[in-house]
């Protein structure tokens, strides 16, 4: 009602009225109070007006329009006093835009308004916010000018402020000169060199308080349980929760929640699961917490488990469980879990969607990426950077590299991760030459490559054989760049070697390596040793990897082949007893295809699929058109003491085979390209059977293998022959 006499009214209302509408209404809008505004200029303006109308604006913080507003009505007041200038200072360091704060400071600067110790601690909070350090240190200079420094307010002030701008060494001075210190003090320091990763120095400092007189609180426990968890230190974790229960201290969500995710990040899962159980009561924070727990060290049922004793499920909590599947192999199960939050009508976050883009492309189904894409643009994440750069990782894992390069090309920003991924598309598909010509592309836009960009292009000429282009791209890389070698690009120039089978060269390059090889690295030099018949450089290449992990399958299986193929059956009885012993056995092969937006999953022999009976009759007949054109199984990857007949039938049951015959099978299939995801290396039979396949039945046939892609056209592979 008073509003609207505002409103319709052309006469100047009374100061009193004017003070009492800016004093007692607080739901007034922007509009509103500009039309009080003009009420004002009709009368008599005084600064307390003034003053009572620019608090108004600023407390509009959903308005960034209202925050310009009330600086301008600000300009307005001449000579404001200090104690308003406080006050606006520090409705100003509340708003999400600190960078007003600091440009009122200027303001009051060049005007000369005074300022005084209550000024300081709201002008430090925005330049925390804003990470500005200059100004802070501009600020933090005027304080001691003023003679303001020893103020504990404008000290704990300065603590969080270098802090928060990195400068902890800076903070830490501050700390040291403090004659009194409160718990608050404590709590930003520690926290300041928890946030910089200053594990050790939390603990030290944490020492240091418990002789002080002050106690620790909830908060600063927290932080403390967060950098030992960290750091991994388990023992002064647990020394923390004896603490925390010898002296009975009230278990907060919060500090429930640290304690679990100290034992999780220290690795203790059933000392993180003894504390969850024993709670009375478990909030939602602590059981996400447990929940994320499982996820990150891959136990993903236990996860499922504590998801499912949730009642009431936030966005949190369904991410975190979206995320364990999507990071655990089991990208089916994390885009299922994604569908069922969207029945909820749960909006994800940007984390829910790069979970969910992540599981697309683990899964490598195109109708499945094609709806992801369309749904992320539906809900406001088509011009999120590292969504976009997640969307050319997903459609090149799918097959699909033109959507990729489409969704490249019209990224409105790009960054060293958008050309590394579409690098590391083509790579990954055996496309060199496009690969190394967006590699220089990208450097004639001046956009500096890094270690990742250089791990794509050195993957293509891996595949490609090109030997020379990568030995001067690793010189350049370490020359030109300045960017040191790490195990990845080790691996890929001994991958390099190795597939062009220059396998002593490889052995070189590893021996002059500043740091020891890892798994990875002696498992080219094995795999390549195998391939190409090299049996002693082989076995020691799979004992160096013995030696890093006994139980590692991949070399066990590998030593076992090498000795299968010299006829020491002996040996090969040996490793597989001690395998069956220590109960590690092979991975299995298994092959996924997409029919009509479903995901059928097909193992070796296998015969659970409901057209099982169809499948096989199909390979019987596809086998009998491909010896027509003179195909002939071959055994040569068979490494078991079988017969040749038998080794032929086990050959041509492999998991690719039964996928491709269902895809023929599909009367409803719509696209003329069948696309398999194969958890292995296809093996040399596959590999001819899908070149035949796709020349018989003129048929594209795209074949994603555990190393890269093999695009099937006509009779010939996009690999040429070179995996």
């Amino acid at each position: 009602m008073e509003m609207a006499m505002v409103t319709m009214t052309h006469t100047p209302l009374p100061l009193p009225q004017l003070n009492h509408l800016l004093t007692a209404s607080t739901t007034l809008t922007l509009s509103q109070l500009k039309q009080i505004h003009a009420q004002i200029l009709r009368s008599n303006p005084s600064n307390s007006l003034l003053s009572k109308l620019v608090i108004s604006s600023c407390s509009l913080s959903s308005s960034s329009s209202g925050l310009h507003y009330a600086l301008s009505v600000f300009s307005q007041i001449p000579n404001p006093d200090t104690h308003f200038c406080n006050q606006l200072l520090r409705l100003l360091s509340r708003s999400p835009t600190p960078q007003n704060t600091l440009f009122l400071y200027q303001k009051l600067r060049r005007v000369g308004s005074p300022l005084d110790p209550f000024s300081f601690p709201p002008l430090l909070k925005a330049v925390s916010k804003a990470s500005a350090l200059y100004l802070g240190l501009e600020i933090h200079g005027l304080a001691s000018k003023l003679g303001f420094h020893s103020d504990p307010f404008i000290q704990t002030g300065l603590i969080a402020m270098y802090s928060a701008c990195r400068r902890i060494m800076d903070a830490r001075l501050v700390f040291d000169k403090m004659s009194h210190r409160d718990a608050v003090t404590w709590n930003i320091m520690i926290d300041g060199y928890c946030q910089s990763g200053n594990y050790d120095q939390v603990l030290k400092l944490y020492e240091e308080m418990k002789t002080s007189d002050t106690k620790p609180d909830g908060v600063i426990l927290c932080t403390v349980l967060s950098a030992c968890g960290h750091s991994g230190n388990l023992s002064y974790g647990k020394a923390i929760h004896e603490f925390i229960m010898d002296n009975g201290l009230a278990l907060s969500a919060h500090l429930q929640s640290a304690l679990v995710n100290m034992y999780v990040n220290c690795g203790a899962m059933d000392l993180a699961r003894e504390l969850y159980d024993k709670l009375s009561s478990k909030h939602l924070v602590v059981s996400t917490a447990m929940l994320s727990g499982y996820a990150k060290h891959g136990m993903v049922k236990d996860a499922r488990f504590i998801f499912d004793q949730i009642v009431e499920k936030d966005l949190v909590c369904w991410s975190a469980m979206i995320s364990g599947y999507a990071e655990s192999d089991q990208p089916q199960e994390a885009l299922k879990l994604f569908n069922e939050m969207q029945l909820r009508n749960i909006v994800p976050d940007q984390i829910t969607m790069l979970s969910a883009i992540s599981a697309c492309a683990n899964v490598g189904a195109l109708a499945q990426a094609r709806w992801i894409h369309t749904y992320a643009d539906k809900n406001g994440f088509g011009r999120s950077l590292s969504v976009n750069n997640a969307l050319i990782d997903m459609y090149a894992k799918c097959g699909n590299l033109i959507r990729a390069k489409e969704v490249f090309e019209n990224m409105p920003r790009k960054n060293v991760i958008s050309w590394s991924s579409m690098i590391n598309a083509f790579a990954m598909h055996g496309y060199a030459n496009s690969a190394m010509n967006l590699f220089h592309r990208m450097k004639e836009e001046d956009i500096e490559p890094n270690g990742v960009t250089f791990i794509g292009v050195l993957y293509a000429c891996s595949h490609a054989g090109l030997v020379e282009e990568g030995q001067k791209l690793f010189s350049s890389m370490i020359n030109e760049h300045g960017i040191a070698p790490r195990h990845e690009h080790y691996g890929c120039m001994v991958d390099l070697y190795c597939r062009a089978n220059l396998l002593r060269k490889a052995m070189e390059l590893i021996e002059s390596m500043p740091f020891a090889p890892n798994v990875i690295i002696w498992g080219s030099l094995m795999s390549a040793c195998q391939v190409h018949g090299e049996v002693e450089l082989g076995e020691f290449a799979a004992k160096q990897i013995l030696e890093l992990e006994p139980d590692h399958d991949g070399a066990l299986v590998v030593l076992s082949n090498i000795y299968a193929k010299e006829r020491r059956w002996n040996d090969v009885g040996l490793i597989r007893q001690s395998m069956a012993n220590k109960g590690i056995s092979k991975e299995k092969a298994s092959s996924r295809v997409e029919i009509n937006n479903e995901v059928h999953v097909f193992m070796m022999a296998d015969r659970y699929h409901k057209q099982s009976r169809e499948i096989y009759k199909k390979l019987e007949e596809v086998v009998s058109e491909l010896k027509l054109v003179s195909y002939t199984p071959s055994t040569s990857g068979i490494l078991i003491d079988l017969e040749e007949e038998d080794k032929k039938e086990l050959v041509l049951w492999h998991s690719e085979k039964l996928a491709l015959c269902y895809g023929l099978i599909s009367k409803r299939r719509k696209e003329s390209c069948i696309r398999i995801v194969k958890n292995l290396r296809i093996c040399e039979d596959c590999h001819s059977f899908m070149k035949l396949v796709s020349k018989v039945y003129q048929i594209e046939i795209v074949v994603r293998d555990r190393t890269r892609f093999h695009h099937f056209n006509s009779g010939t592979c996009s690999c040429r022959d070179y995996w």
